[in-house]
């Protein structure tokens, strides 16, 4: 009867997923690469990266997300929420990684270095969109004119030039634009700042 029991309690705690972290087991592998979880939950969440199931929608703008966590994050954009304060500067952040990222702008760290021409970097995302200006790889590819880009952003901003997209607002007039550099330039007719100065 002691012997069932234990049986049962080992059942127990694989089905709810409790026993497994403790044990240092993960049953619970991805069909599609092979990746082990300890936890039915997380392959689940798992295998939404696979699949590209994006069961969260914002009640706001329709955008979806695959996780819970990522809605959740995205939904203080539009309640203005940024719990994380730089105490150098103030400036606030929705994302803690946010945060630790504008530090290294206090600090200088450059923790992330380029084999080849030894420039340093604060994000290691800068560092390897860097290092294809070494490989002249260019990864991201319009599908409608062919022509082909080292950093994704390039890429996104290019496509707006085929769809007319404007999606850069100014918050003074609402007038639309395509980049951000763009909205800058025309916010200075509101500032009235000139910050070229001519040298004749």
């Amino acid at each position: 009867m002691a012997n069932e029991c234990s049986v049962d309690a080992a059942a127990l705690q694989l089905l709810n997923g409790t026993g497994s972290r403790r044990s240092g087991k993960k049953p619970f592998e991805c069909a599609v690469c092979g990746k082990k979880f300890d936890r039915a939950s997380y392959l689940d969440k798992h295998l939404r990266s696979h699949t590209g199931e994006k069961p969260f929608k914002c009640t706001v703008c329709d955008k979806k997300y695959s996780y819970e966590d990522s809605l959740r994050l995205h939904l203080r954009i539009h309640t203005g929420v940024m719990p994380f304060e730089c105490t150098v500067c103030l400036k606030k952040f929705r994302i803690g990684s946010q945060l630790r990222e504008h530090l290294k702008v206090h600090t200088g760290e450059r923790p992330f270095q380029c084999t080849v021409c030894l420039k340093e970097f604060r994000k290691g995302s800068q560092l390897r969109e860097h290092v294809r200006v070494h490989t002249g790889e260019k990864p991201f590819q319009c599908t409608v004119c062919k022509r082909e880009f080292t950093i994704g952003s390039h890429l996104k901003r290019h496509l707006k030039m085929h769809t007319g997209e404007k999606s850069v607002a100014c918050s003074v007039c609402n007038k639309k634009f395509r980049t951000s550099s763009t909205l800058k330039d025309h916010f200075r007719t509101h500032t009235g700042e000139k910050p070229y100065e001519c040298a004749v």
